[in-house]
């Protein structure tokens, strides 16, 4: 029999969030995938583009190239917010499975919309959450789950905090860290949070847009609380300028028998500490560096680009899928929510608008 070949294209908008972290990209060297075509409507960046592809073809308008094309997966690419939602639909209407830049949409309902119709059209949906695609986690998860720990009671992640500390920093970058937090530990029941502007708490009216147009967001101090599912509980924090140029951004993984570290946004720096507590003044108990695979966060776009392709011959959901999105983008907005509302927020939350608006 045949290996089927992909037809693949992909979709960008020069200057407004361009394509993304190059996830036009993630189908180099697959030998089962032809890269057809690019869609851009600033000329010099879909030349570009093309070019860096490999494309055959290219497009102004992404509807005429998902007409005319017959494409089996598209990349769906800026990092802006504002189109991608009509740009993930528009590409499940003309039949193409999606690979799509992060955070998925900008509210839970535009979220819940493209898992609706993904699922009732029989195509897949995967997310450029790229971590969770390496080698690297699985075997970190692996060994988690085979008690090199102990038994796991806290995961506590926090943000990059450099300038866009706070709201930005959670929307950005901590979507990466809510999914991680669900590939190790699964869903979330209920969370609380506390969040302030300038000491003050933030209210329903305190939304203001980010430097990159990815929804309202609040908050210069974000710190919030996770109960998971299976009994772990999680911490999330971000604070405005509190690095001050050094690395913060990853998770701590507290166990009965140790505790492993990660920073870094492919878990760069990955230290044990395998003792039952953390005694700093005991010389005798140090940290040693766990060696696992080393993988560059970029190799994620092309593993998940093979594992879109599987997960659509196989008929499962990828690594990152669009209900993980979804999820992840509930951790982000429950937090809004349960400031708001200063009480515990359940999941599913009930109102899927944007919490800010």
């Amino acid at each position: 029999m045949n290996k089927k070949t992909y037809r693949v294209g992909a979709i960008g908008h020069s200057g407004a969030g361009n394509f993304g972290h190059q996830i036009h990209l993630a189908y180099r060297g697959l030998d089962n995938v032809q890269f057809i075509s690019i869609a851009d409507p600033d000329p010099d960046g879909r030349k570009k583009a093309a070019q860096e592809a490999g494309a055959t073809s290219s497009y102004a308008d992404y509807n005429k190239m998902l007409a005319e094309e017959d494409l089996d997966i598209v990349s769906v690419c800026p990092r802006w917010g504002t189109e991608r939602l009509d740009m993930v639909l528009a590409c499940l209407n003309n039949g193409c499975h999606v690979y799509c830049e992060k955070p998925m949409t900008m509210t839970l309902a535009e979220g819940d919309q493209i898992v609706k119709n993904a699922k009732a059209k029989n195509l897949k949906v995967a997310v450029a959450h790229q971590a969770v695609y390496l080698p690297r986690l699985h075997q970190l998860k692996q060994l988690i789950e085979h008690g090199k720990i102990g038994e796991v009671e806290v995961v506590s992640a926090t943000g990059k905090q450099d300038h866009r500390g706070g709201g930005e920093d959670m929307i950005v970058l901590g979507t990466h860290l809510f999914n991680m937090m669900r590939f190790f530990f699964g869903n979330v029941d209920w969370m609380s949070s506390h969040v302030t502007e300038n000491g003050n708490a933030i209210n329903a009216s305190s939304g203001r847009q980010a430097n990159e147009p990815v929804g309202k967001i609040a908050g210069d101090c974000i710190r919030s609380y996770f109960a998971f599912k299976n009994g772990v509980s999680g911490y999330f924090q971000s604070k405005k300028d509190r690095a001050k140029g050094e690395q913060t951004y990853g998770m701590n993984i507290i166990g009965t028998e140790g505790i492993i570290s990660l920073l870094g946004g492919a878990a760069d720096n990955l230290s044990l500490y395998p003792h039952r507590y953390f005694n700093p003044t005991n010389q005798g108990q140090e940290w040693e560096s766990l060696q696992l695979e080393n993988n560059q966060l970029m190799e994620g776009n092309q593993l998940a680009a093979i594992d879109l392709i599987q997960a659509i011959e196989n008929d499962n959901e990828p690594i990152s899928s669009a209900a993980d999105a979804v999820a992840a983008l509930e951790m982000i907005h429950g937090t809004y929510v349960s400031q708001i509302s200063e009480s515990r927020t359940y999941f599913p939350i009930s109102d899927r608008s944007h919490p800010l608006e």
